[in-house]
């Protein structure tokens, strides 16, 4: 076996690789749409206005625990965003009480002590995990959780969802997750649990595919509407405004999608090039899984924009172009020169719509935000892409095989995280100053370890495809051949790796850069959750005729019924 590192053997690699993708299942559906009526949204918004009224002063008069569980039910039903004021305030008073007058909340059962934990972790407060200490048999490294709470259901899945807000070096979190995990699922299994309380069972199962935090939100809260509502005792007014925010929402999303549809209708770019995935709706969600709120309509916009026409590129060097015609349109990029003269033809196509994209974010983010140096991050954000690109082809044209270490240096930012954080940043106003479009272009550790996150869950579950099709080394060839180890043992050590850019992305929300805004973080949060949501179950990307439709379907379609 060659090492890692080395050129794998002599044969050249094709001048043209020929791509066979799944196209998108979408079409024009979103031009076609016939959406709810103006009269019908105005009314669910007259009567949103009225239960929000309501609720804020439910979470005024609540007290102590009650409060805790009201707003792990908001956030989870997604209405969070109607009440965010008053939310943080809540958490801010809760840190305070915890960090100032050292109450550790001893009289606390698990289920709340976790929940506490989980959310005030959630809201950027640094809480100690040592408060799990006394669910411990002593405070000793390595001794275990007590048995008894194995007897606590739901104070199990409150820890087990608290373990994943671990951080580097918090190995009582590894132990929770360890020790709750097969519990429940045998807990989720029971009949006697699925006959005394169905929705716990429900929920369970959910969670052991999809921890909250790594959940996708919208996904989650979607998932949660559906479970409230069969909750006995559930509250009829927070269900309601669930339900009526959510349509609303919806209906925005598709108002946009129409836009947006038009466009690449008009822009072709899947038959002007003709090796392209027609991707729109795919890639609008994954802008969606980031950037959900409605408030984020523009950054939406942008987002999509730029990473629909990025996508080509991705293909372009992946798929189609030789690697001469690489190396001169690369070094035309950074020339930033608007002739191509002596560029392949469809190359010279996906330059000008890249540029034509970005004329438009520049216009808009002036015109609505008075922005006017946004397209100055924009040229070194696409040759950043191209480069990394262009190393990736060179290893194929090559038959080198990097190590590993080499492979995460390029192969990571290459996911185009950069590129389309810039775009967002564009269309998010006083929620990205230009001190955050600076950040982005230091590769902060969160724009690191999210990417590299995307990079290695994507290629655990599609590497074999991208093999078979002609494709640079995926970090699954590279390990196996640095290590000497089989597929398996690659991909287990690669999940491993994905683990620990979790805990990477939990450390720095806890750890922000003083000038870097909450929505910010929280956005780099959502790459890595909608990386969950779509490759779950395989490349829900690539081919979205799976559960990548069905979760499409639900969020971006079918309302629910009020």
């Amino acid at each position: 076996m060659a090492a890692a590192g080395t050129v794998a053997t002599t044969s050249s690699a094709p001048k043209r690789r020929t791509a066979e993708f799944h196209e998108s299942v979408w079409g024009d559906f979103f031009i076609t749409h016939v959406p709810q009526t103006h009269e019908v949204v105005n009314g669910w918004n007259e009567q949103i206005e009225v239960l929000k009224s309501n609720i804020a002063g439910m979470l005024s008069s609540h007290a102590d625990n009650k409060t805790l569980d009201l707003i792990d039910i908001i956030e989870r039903l997604g209405i969070d965003y109607h009440f965010e004021k008053e939310i943080e305030l809540i958490f801010r008073q809760e840190y305070v009480k915890i960090t100032s007058d050292g109450d550790d909340y001893n009289d606390d059962d698990l289920y709340t002590v976790a929940l506490r934990f989980r959310l005030l972790r959630q809201h950027g407060c640094n809480i100690s995990s040592d408060i799990f200490k006394r669910f411990k048999t002593s405070d000793h490294e390595g001794d275990e959780l007590k048995q008894e709470i194995v007897s606590d259901v739901e104070g199990m899945l409150s820890l087990y969802e608290a373990g994943y807000l671990r951080t580097h070096g918090e190995s009582i979190l590894d132990e929770a997750i360890a020790f709750t995990k097969p519990h429940l699922a045998a807990a989720a299994g029971a009949e006697d649990l699925k006959l005394a309380d169905s929705t716990l069972a429900d929920r369970i199962a959910h969670a052991l595919k999809w921890p909250h935090r790594k959940g996708m939100k919208r996904v989650e809260h979607h998932f949660f509407i559906s479970i409230y509502e069969q909750t006995q005792g559930h509250d009829e007014a927070l269900l309601k405004l669930a339900k009526l925010s959510f349509n609303v929402v919806q209906h925005l999303y598709q108002k946009e999608l129409k836009v947006l549809t038009k466009w690449w209708i008009e822009l072709d770019l899947p038959k002007r090039t003709s090796y392209a995935r027609d991707k729109l709706v795919e890639v609008y969600f994954w802008a969606m899984g980031c950037l959900w709120k409605p408030k984020y309509s523009l950054a939406r916009f942008c987002f999509t924009r730029v990473t629909t026409v990025g996508s080509v590129y991705d293909d372009t060097y992946d798929a189609y172009g030789t690697i001469e015609e690489l190396e001169k349109f690369t070094a035309a990029i950074h020339r930033w020169d608007t002739s191509m003269q002596g560029i392949e033809p469809k190359m010279k196509i996906i330059f000008e719509a890249i540029t034509d994209s970005y004329d438009i974010i520049h216009e808009m983010a002036k015109e609505e935000f008075g922005r006017s140096y946004c397209w100055d991050y924009g040229k070194p954000a696409l040759r950043n892409a191209v480069r990394l690109y262009l190393e990736e082809a060179r290893w194929l044209d090559k038959n080198y095989v990097p190590t590993l270490e080499e492979y995460r240096r390029v192969s990571s930012l290459s996911t185009l995280y950069q590129w389309v954080a810039f775009a967002a940043f564009c269309g998010m106003g006083e929620s990205a100053p230009k001190e955050v479009f600076d950040w982005l272009f230091t590769e902060p550790k969160l724009l690191v370890a999210s990417s590299e996150h995307c990079r290695l869950m994507d290629d655990v579950v599609s590497h074999e495809f991208e093999q078979d099709r002609g494709h640079s080394p995926s970090s699954v060839e590279c390990y196996m051949m640095q290590y000497g180890v089989s597929r398996k043992e690659a991909i287990d050590a690669l999940n491993d790796l994905v683990e620990e850019n979790w805990k990477i992305i939990n450390g720095e929300l806890l750890n922000p850069p003083a000038h870097v805004p909450k929505e910010i973080l929280l956005m780099f949060l959502g790459f890595a959750q909608i990386m969950e949501a779509l490759y779950a179950d395989g490349d829900g990307y690539t081919n979205s005729e799976t559960t990548t439709k069905d979760m499409l379907t639900a969020l971006l379609v079918t309302p629910f019924h009020v």
